[in-house]
């Protein structure tokens, strides 16, 4: 296939210049390709997780045993997405908070295009798309794909950090309003 610059180009949705491997809290959104339903289903405002979501589930616990600077905050399976807050703290000060992004200096790697840089955001969830990837090739789930990329936000303060666990929590009992939900009763 032939590059054509009016198809593909693709541009970065990440804050220019920000150092997404630098000690945060930052909320996540992964999505299936397609935002097709194969993680679960909600029944009576409950998440119900499938084969594929009981195993993505497992595999975000397990976060923190791969990149030992991350803490897991408040998350949620949903039908075809994941929302997920990510406490990274200094690679070497496990267990350090911090709300406010450092400025960014001369000695920090600046995200590009296709370079991942270790220990950042990025890299957390390309190892994370990838196990789940590989899990369902080898358990007859050829056909699931995620979504090219993925949503992030940094938080910046404790009182967004409640809201948007509210919001994670709440997020099942909510499904017939989400965005994502593809049976969604469109308004015109």
């Amino acid at each position: 296939m032939n590059y054509n610059p009016d198809k593909h180009n693709r541009r970065s949705i990440r804050l220019k210049g920000y150092d997404y491997s630098q000690p945060g809290v930052y909320y996540v959104t992964l999505c299936v390709s397609d935002r097709q339903c194969c993680l679960g289903r909600i029944e009576k405002g409950q998440i119900k997780l499938s084969g594929i979501g009981g195993i993505s589930d497992k595999y975000w616990k397990e976060i923190p045993h791969h990149f030992n600077h991350v803490e897991l905050d408040q998350y949620m399976v949903m039908p075809n997405h994941i929302h997920g807050i990510l406490i990274l703290n200094n690679h070497n000060q496990v267990g350090v908070q911090n709300f406010e992004p450092l400025p960014i200096t001369n000695n920090h790697q600046i995200h590009r295009y296709q370079h991942i840089i270790p220990h950042s955001i990025s890299s957390i969830i390309r190892v994370f798309k990838s196990a789940i990837t590989h899990w369902c090739r080898g358990n007859g789930f050829k056909n699931f794909h995620w979504q090219r990329n993925y949503y992030e936000h940094i938080v910046r303060d404790e009182n967004e950090l409640n809201r948007i666990r509210k919001y994670i929590i709440e997020n099942p009992s909510k499904w017939d309003l989400d965005n994502e939900n593809p049976n969604k009763m469109r308004t015109h």
